[in-house]
This record gives C-alpha cells, structure tokens and sequence, in this order.
C-alpha cells in the first residue's frame, strides 16, 4: 500500500462542528478533499448552508446541519439526523468553542464559567457519547478534540477559557483509554494563535502580537488550514496507532 493511500476517508462520514468558518471550515474541507462526506455543523443554519453549497461546487460531498453545542437537544439530533440520512458515524471533530469573558477569573460569573464548559467540555463529550455506538458498530472511529495552547499553559485574561480547554484534553486522554478496546481514537490538538475571526481580538492588537512573535519559535502567524492537515492525519487511517495524544500546534510558542 501507498503511504498515501493511508489518508483516504472514501466512504467516512464525519462531523465537524464549527464548521462555518476557520479551523473547522478547513478541516472540512480537508476530510472531503480525501473523500469523507462532511457534516458541516454550527449554530447557524445560512452560514453552514453555504459552506456546504461552496463545498458541494467543488465536486465535494457535503451536508449542513445547524447545531448549538450547548444545547443537548440540538446535539443529539445533529447525531441522529447524521446517522439517518448518511448511515453513520466515522469522525468528529470537536472544534466549536466559546470565550465570552476576557479578565481575571475573579471578576467572571457563574453565567461566563457554565456556557465556556458547556459549549468547550460538555458538548464535545455528549456529540462522542451520542456517536459512540455508531463508531463501534462501524468498527471504529476518530473523536478529535479541538483544544489549545491555553490549555497547557494558561495566558492573560483567558483563565476560564484556559479551565475548560484543560478539561478538554483530559477528556481526550479517558475517551482514548475507555474506548480503545472499540478501535475508537481520541486526540486533542493544541493551536497556539491562529488568524481567525475567533482570536481577532488578539492578533488585532499589536502588542500581544509583538509578545508572541518573541515567543514563538516561528515567527509567524499560523493559517486555518495550517491546522486542517493534522486534523486530516488523525482522521484517517494513516494515524490508526495514535490516541490519546496531545499534539501542540503553535509554531513552538511552548517550546
């Protein structure tokens, strides 16, 4: 076998969620580029739909489902709609998130701490929960969780959001040990600063970007689609002995 052949999802079928834009938009693209049929998932239905209409445009298979991930009702029929229509469940890519604090942890509210966990941890864990019985009866499958840098070593100002990204990588590690025995997958990546509309608020502002471009060990700042080919990589079969990890993808900014 080509090593390259080791990347094909014909006939996968995978989940991205926040997935109408950056990082999720790209890693979409990529798993169908390889031939998985994506499920392009976010909270609004006219952004997901174009998505998947650009996709479709270019020859890729390609569905839009709206879904809240912190909204368990919207979850659950993002899941069953998916294995409805499309048969089942290969891949999730866990990359909706929400920040809607910035400050010290101190001055946040309960209401700030339980939308960050419930859209960051909360819902990635029931969208693989829901899934998990279509992964297994399909031989297996891949949950990546989408993390950060922030959740290893935690920056200014994002304390909760560094709480919750922590949380999530430990997620990670007990879906990997709970259900490898099923032949299903689970790694994290950790972006460092990526230029997205999520991170605007930081790379809009010269001086942190100052502070990072010291930092890291590339000075650069880091593309959607610098992060999609890693996603494709744990997707496919070219990762299959790999679960459990946490692969740090922020230009050696933790180096």
């Amino acid at each position: 076998m080509q090593i390259s052949e080791k990347f094909e999802l014909k006939g996968k079928v995978a989940i991205i969620t926040g997935a109408s834009k950056g990082i999720g938009k790209f890693t979409a693209m990529a798993l169908a580029q390889q031939g998985a049929t994506v499920v392009v998932s976010s909270r609004k239905l006219e952004a997901v739909a174009e998505v998947a209409e650009e996709f479709k445009s270019k020859g890729l298979e390609a569905v839009a489902f709206p879904c809240h991930m912190g909204d368990d009702e919207q979850i659950k029929a993002l899941v069953d709609s998916t294995i409805k229509n499309l048969g089942g469940i290969d891949i999730i890519v866990n990359n909706a998130a929400a920040n809607p604090v910035f400050g010290p942890v101190q001055e946040a509210g309960d209401d700030a701490f339980d939308k960050i966990m419930d859209v960051n941890v909360k819902g990635p864990l029931n969208l693989a929960k829901y899934a998990y019985e279509s992964m297994k009866s399909r031989g297996g499958g891949s949950v990546i969780n989408i993390s950060s840098i922030e959740g290893i070593t935690p920056g200014h100002g994002l304390g909760l959001y560094s709480v919750s990204k922590a949380a999530l990588i430990q997620l990670t590690k007990v879906l990997a040990r709970e259900w490898g025995r099923d032949n299903i997958r689970a790694n994290a990546i950790c972006p460092g600063l990526i230029d997205t509309k999520f991170s605007e608020a930081l790379t809009s502002n010269e001086k942190i970007m100052k502070v990072v471009m010291m930092k890291q060990a590339l000075p650069m700042l880091a593309q959607p689609e610098d992060i999609a080919g890693l996603a494709l990589f744990l997707a496919s079969d070219a990762s299959k002995f790999v679960t459990g990890a946490v692969i740090s993808a922020d230009g050696g900014y933790t180096v």
